[in-house]
């Protein structure tokens, strides 16, 4: 019988979750780390009297992670590689992952321009054909991710947050929602380089 999938606590997913993403608001975090708005801001409350993150006020304000925040969720998320006896898995997975990495960076290129009469334009998504072949191309890429990380998936349950919002982000595009593919926060795109930046802050590979 497998082993069940490791907890993160909530205080170091929501840590996390923000050093991921980026500055961020509250419901956008709250939507990465599959938690609750009021959970979520009270970790972030109590994580700025801990002064590892720091909050902007306005329109465009929002949460980010202090000097302080990044390095201790470097180190706490070491230690829980450690205390999960997940490494492995994760460093299996990343490998598996930068495989595909240079695929999903082609199609979305090609999501973005396509080449008329030999010259490179935008895509202004007019031919459905066109678009329908690259979501299937996505399709396919999106399960060579499920393969690669499945491992992963099954070991450690904030990576199977990726799993259902890639999963989300293809099927609304594939509804219509053109832009989950490249332009919106919640797109197939963010959502992997998102999952590629976990990759890398939990092994502790520095981003070149």
């Amino acid at each position: 019988m497998p082993n069940p999938p490791h907890v993160t606590s909530v205080d170091l997913l929501t840590l996390h979750t923000l050093r991921c993403i980026g500055f961020a608001g509250l419901a956008r975090v709250a939507r990465a780390a599959g938690l609750s708005e009021p959970d979520v801001e009270s970790e972030l409350i109590d994580l700025a009297v801990a002064g590892l993150v720091t909050h902007a006020s306005g329109d465009f304000g929002g949460w980010g992670l202090t000097e302080a925040g990044l390095a201790a969720d470097a180190e706490r998320i070491s230690a829980e590689l450690d205390t999960a006896g997940t490494r492995a898995t994760v460093a299996k997975a990343y490998d598996g992952f930068l495989v595909l990495n240079p695929e999903l960076l082609d199609l979305c290129t090609a999501w973005q321009m396509r080449s008329v009469d030999g010259v490179a334009v935008p895509n202004d998504h007019t031919d459905p054909a066109y678009n329908s072949r690259l979501l299937d191309r996505f399709a396919d890429l999106d399960q060579r991710v499920d393969d690669a990380c499945a491992d992963l998936f099954a070991a450690m349950l904030r990576f199977q947050r990726y799993r259902t919002r890639l999963t989300t982000a293809l099927t609304r595009a594939r509804s219509g929602a053109l832009d989950h593919v490249s332009d919106d926060l919640e797109s197939y795109h963010s959502v992997w380089f998102q999952l590629h930046e976990d990759l890398l802050v939990t092994l502790g590979i520095p981003r070149h």
